[in-house]
């Protein structure tokens, strides 16, 4: 499935949202996520547990942050455009200005793990990127996520 309607809303599209770093950053997804009735905290604190792992910055400017919660129903997203790159001490060392935020239930194993996989296969093309970028709302934004392939590459 190449549509992110399943894992995006509207309402969970955002453009050139001002960051000065990675914890800031968390603070501005959590927000996000708290609009769609998730604990903002608890998703912060996550998030900064998940990054101690390792990075979620997989290069070219793209980040996949993403933690497991409780009460969560279905797997879910939140995607940021960053007005600026940021330091995300990604595994090419590029700051990163596309993030998105990936919630799943705790018990979701192989579901989390589908939409990650969606998520970082589509994060990795290039020319979606490029449409990303040069995006002018979050509209058209979600647009593109929500598009299937066939139409981009008309």
């Amino acid at each position: 499935m190449t549509d992110f309607s399943d894992l995006l809303r509207p309402d969970a599209v955002f453009k050139d949202v001002a960051v000065a770093n990675k914890k800031t950053l968390f603070a501005q997804l959590a927000a996000a996520a708290e609009a769609q009735g998730i604990d903002a905290r608890l998703v912060a604190e996550r998030l900064a547990a998940r990054e101690k792992l390792g990075s979620t910055g997989f290069g070219g400017g793209v980040a996949i942050p993403h933690a497991r919660l409780d009460g969560l129903d279905a797997v879910t997203g939140v995607f940021m455009r960053l007005a600026h790159p940021i330091e995300f001490d990604a595994v090419d060392d590029l700051p990163v200005d596309l993030v998105f935020l990936l919630l799943s239930p705790v018990d979701a194993g192989a579901e989390h793990l589908k939409a990650l996989a969606r998520v970082s296969r589509r994060l990795r093309d290039r020319a979606f990127l490029a449409k990303l970028r040069g995006a002018g709302s979050p509209d058209a934004l979600y647009a593109l996520f929500t598009a299937e392939l066939a139409h981009d590459a008309a």
